[in-house]
């Protein structure tokens, strides 16, 4: 029993700076619009850090969703809007369910060098995580459809998806993410996820679009190297990642992954 109550009071602790943000009292619309202002750029921020190698994807990816949240928060603040209470309940509903979220996820993968937990166990843990991802998706639906808090909420989901193993789905959400509003990162994620699922030629399109906002991107540039060599068109790829290879610096820590793959091509 303990250990509960220790995981619960840690869930809590960590998610007290989401709580206060969303129960605060209303700023006015000059705070609210520096605040998104100053969590944009943090997002450009993380996005130089990376392409600089200073974070590596699964930091970069980690730190993003925080801002992503805090960002959520902050849009939310506006005053005498239309469906601003609907959307602060929607963050405040996610507080309990994303705590029940850490705590199934914990379940299957929290526990080092334990036996595996029994498949009834497995499946009702996964049956409950199902559910928690369908009542989040409902309300975000609630949200106006082309809202920035609608946008974010779909990330969201979406990056919980893929990390669930749910490429298929994840795909879905992060379309519909960026059919609000479309982003070069965000087109990145979705040809990964093409790629992934065995289907370049989808994939295609976003890596073109997101190069033609961001072309020094790193991450869209391999991408784009990739499709090529799927492609059977080794040449092609070898010129755009030696390219790549000439901006990158020595301690990228991508550099050796894009090394292997030059000298892999035919």
């Amino acid at each position: 029993m303990m250990i509960w109550i220790l995981l619960l009071l840690f869930a809590a602790l960590a998610l007290l700076p989401l709580a206060i943000a969303v129960l605060r009292p209303k700023a006015a619309r000059g705070r609210r619009d520096a605040d998104i202002a100053l969590y944009r750029a943090q997002l450009e921020e993380l996005d130089r850090e990376r392409e600089r190698g200073r974070l590596d994807e699964a930091a970069h990816r980690g730190a993003r969703v925080e801002v992503q949240r805090r960002l959520i928060a902050a849009a939310d603040q506006s005053e005498g809007q239309p469906g601003q209470a609907g959307a602060s309940g929607l963050l405040l509903a996610m507080l309990p369910l994303i705590v029940a979220a850490g705590l199934g996820l914990y379940l299957l993968r929290g526990t080092p060098d334990m036996p595996s937990a029994p498949y009834a166990v497995r499946a009702e843990a996964m049956a409950r995580d199902d559910q928690i991802m369908a009542t989040l998706r409902a309300r975000i639906e609630a949200l106006d459809p082309r809202s920035e808090q609608a946008r974010q909420g779909w990330v969201l989901l979406g990056n919980a998806e893929r990390g669930r193993g749910r490429p298929a789905a994840a795909l879905e959400t992060l379309k519909r993410a960026i059919e609000i509003r479309f982003d070069a990162a965000l087109a990145g994620d979705i040809a990964e996820l093409e790629i992934e699922r065995g289907a370049p030629a989808e994939a295609t399109p976003w890596v073109t679009r997101a190069l033609a906002e961001a072309p020094n991107d790193p991450r869209l540039r391999f991408l784009a190297g990739q499709l090529e060599a799927e492609a059977g068109r080794p040449a092609n790829a070898r010129a755009l990642w030696q390219a790549l290879l000439v901006d990158t610096p020595a301690d990228a820590p991508w550099r050796g992954l894009l090394e292997r793959r030059l000298s892999a091509l035919p």
